[in-house]
């Protein structure tokens, strides 16, 4: 096991960005960006023992900072999102830029994703790096100085264990996730609606046209957003299903039966062509499952790779969107001085 440090170019305002890569003994490589905590790579074995790298993603730090996809991204403050960019707390509003139509979206113009983090080797031999960023109080119009460390560590039975910290000297808002991007045939093998997806979840929250929840909780049975058994993505994407038109596709919340279990499995994902199988397990109550419906062609990825509508799945764990200003979800909010802790591991192995 090794932890190894590389330069990865300069941003814009010319600061240095380093690319970390985790090695297990078992050949399994995770590299992770200082620009925006980016996993910018997963590199794990087939059933034939043959290794990809199984997430979407940009060579080089230029094209991070002018992607508009998440593309490996480190989330906040808050992921997901706010109904017309705004919030009360303690009965003062606060206005966050609207970013997405008239909604705010994945923490601003520049949120965790487009900042650069101090790193810090935790434990080479363990494969643990940590991240931290200090967030200012007014950044992205959010209230509170914010303390953020992230860890990285991939374990012997490739895992990438996620462990989101925070604390605040003021009431905010704090909703952290990843943003990776999954393809198990490989990041530039195309359409992941192969893929068969389970989701331990018998409820999901419904959304507007707006693609915000409307407050409601609903049954999956009878739905295309059944997973609770494995069921290939593509089966029931073009039914005639309201919540499918709105978001184009699958982009939504999914409550956890897990409910914070970090040992329960809250989702499970397979490629059978390739044998690979990605199991997620989290803190959070909620995972955002969206089927990569804005992708467009328009990204030139890794080697060259194309990345085209519905060629990834994201599974982003996090709290129920715009918790902050609905009252029927747990919130968001988290007080001045306690401590925000979350963890998500995805692990990998095949079938």
């Amino acid at each position: 096991m090794s932890i190894t440090k590389q330069n990865f170019g300069k941003t814009k305002e010319n600061i240095d960005v380093d690319l970390f890569t985790l090695t297990n003994n078992n050949g399994v490589t995770v590299k992770i960006s200082t620009y925006g905590g980016t996993i910018v790579s997963i590199i794990v074995p087939d059933k034939n023992n043959k290794f990809d790298d199984v997430v979407l993603g940009y060579d080089n730090i230029t094209s991070y900072e002018n992607g508009n996809k998440f593309f490996g991204a480190l989330v906040g403050r808050c992921a997901n999102r706010i109904e017309n960019g705004k919030f009360k707390i303690n009965g003062k509003e606060y206005s966050l830029v609207r970013n997405d139509g008239d909604n705010h979206l994945h923490g601003g113009i520049k949120g965790f994703d487009k900042v650069v983090w101090t790193a810090s080797i935790l434990d080479a031999e363990k494969n643990i790096l940590k991240l931290s960023y200090f967030s200012k109080d007014g950044e992205e119009s959010y209230p509170g100085n914010l303390n953020v460390t992230v860890t990285y560590t991939l374990t012997e039975n490739n895992a990438l264990e996620i462990n989101y910290k925070a604390i605040s000297d003021k009431d905010t808002v704090v909703n952290l996730t990843n943003h990776s991007y999954f393809n198990l045939g490989g990041h530039a093998s195309g359409s992941a609606l192969n893929h068969k997806l389970m989701l331990n979840s018998d409820e999901f929250t419904p959304n507007n046209r707006y693609s915000i929840p409307t407050g409601e909780v609903v049954a999956v049975e009878g739905t295309p957003m059944d997973f609770k058994t494995l069921k290939t993505i593509g089966h029931q994407l073009d039914e005639t299903y309201e919540q499918i038109h709105f978001g184009l596709g699958y982009d939504h919340n999914w409550m956890l039966n897990s409910k914070g279990n970090l040992n329960e499995l809250a989702a499970k994902l397979v490629n059978e062509s390739t044998g690979r199988v990605m199991e997620l397990y989290t803190t959070q109550p909620g995972v955002q499952f969206y089927s990569a419906n804005f992708l467009d062609g328009s990204d030139i990825g890794k080697n060259g790779a194309v990345y085209e509508k519905r060629n990834a799945v994201c599974l982003e764990t996090q709290c129920v969107p715009n918790a902050i200003n609905n009252n029927n979800f747990a919130s968001p909010l988290l007080k001045s001085n306690e401590e925000y802790n979350h963890t998500t591991i995805y692990k990998f192995s095949v079938l």
